[in-house]
């Protein structure tokens, strides 16, 4: 049969087209388990990572492709909005919640059994997001009371959480909290280093804390501000000096401000940035094994920049909550309605963009 001309031409063009999106594509969508919302992720290895969300949800894959629902007896009302494992058998999670509703759970054999190990003694309190170190210390960091923030911290093996001291400088602001968007508005490099990041007050701030989290000060960020929904979400150190804060505003994801903050002194100067994606970005990180590549995401899609956050390049425009990765070539990504993505485009490294 002979083809016209201009349905050669389309078809041709289609053909074109569907090259190079998938010449484009970096993101591959994952048969999910579940349908629940999925905020918290924690990589370990180029095909271990674990997840957390709504309904009491832990997903875990051990191949980097496969994910399995873990069960979590008695928390299926929880939402457990921040994880962090160190193994495919050893993981903690937290719920964030009003009161007794946030809590934090332990698992030492890949989810068969699970150990409540803390509940907030605060009826009025709400856990943010935790961090683990390699020594088994957890932080938590929630909201705060009429003292001032609230960040809480155990001794070696995750033995007796009690809150650290508050100072002047953890007052907080009229309506200052923390955003549990993405498990991710608390960061520790070391046990010495420690930022959160808070919003939904006149100005956006970051905590910053030297000597692991006995003292604290206090710096403002130069992002969206001024409204409940507004502020920073998510905080990622490379080193001790250079850093990221990515914010906007979750119910305004279009909101027309810079989204993004860098540092280069430790987090007491700021210089705003508009990063891509455009918008409300709910987390930023840096990836292991490069210098300066950062990947961040939001419900505006995902973006990366190979300079350490000035200059940016959109990846995807499937809207993401949370985003994390073991090395330049291997990252997952997971969001609302249980999606899980994982990172199939070129190795994300300074030295890869330059050929």
């Amino acid at each position: 049969m002979r083809v016209q001309p201009s349905l050669l031409l389309t078809s041709l063009c289609l053909l074109i087209s569907q090259e190079i999106y998938a010449a484009d594509a970096v993101w591959q969508r994952l048969n999910s388990p579940v349908s629940a919302e999925l905020r918290g992720l924690s990589v370990v290895s180029s095909s271990v990572a674990w997840a957390s969300g709504a309904q009491g949800t832990v997903l875990r894959t051990t191949d980097g492709e496969h994910w399995e629902k873990i069960a979590v007896p008695g928390a299926e009302k929880l939402d457990f909005r921040a994880i962090k494992a160190f193994s495919n058998q050893i993981a903690w999670i937290m719920s964030a919640g009003p009161g007794d509703s946030s809590r934090i759970f332990l698992t030492r054999d890949g989810g068969q059994h699970w150990e409540q190990r803390f509940v907030n003694p605060d009826p009025k309190g709400f856990w943010n997001a935790i961090t683990v170190t390699t020594d088994g210390r957890l932080t938590v960091f929630g909201d705060p009371d009429s003292n001032g923030l609230q960040f809480w911290q155990t001794s070696m093996q995750g033995q007796d959480l009690q809150r650290l001291p508050v100072s002047d400088a953890l007052r907080p602001l009229e309506n200052e909290g923390a955003f549990a968007a993405s498990g991710t508005c608390l960061f520790q490099l070391n046990p010495q280093h420690l930022w959160a990041v808070t919003g939904g007050a006149v100005r956006a701030r970051i905590a910053r804390s030297t000597d692991g989290g006995q003292r604290w000060e206090m710096h403002d960020l130069p992002l969206a501000a001024g409204a409940a929904s507004r502020g920073a979400f998510s905080v990622s150190f490379r080193d001790p000096q250079n850093g990221v804060v990515a914010g906007g505003d979750y119910k305004e994801i279009h909101y027309d401000s810079a989204n993004l903050a860098l540092t280069s002194d430790g987090g007491k100067n700021w210089q705003s940035i508009r990063a891509l994606p455009a918008g409300f970005l709910s987390v930023v990180t840096h990836i292991p094994g490069t210098r300066q590549t950062v990947v961040a995401g939001g419900l505006t899609g995902s973006g990366v920049s190979r300079d350490g956050g000035l200059h940016w390049k959109q990846l995807d425009t499937t809207p993401v909550n949370t985003i994390a990765f073991a090395d330049p070539q291997h990252g997952w990504a997971i969001g609302p309605k249980g999606l899980l993505l994982r990172y199939q485009g070129p190795a994300l490294d300074t030295q890869s963009d330059s050929k």
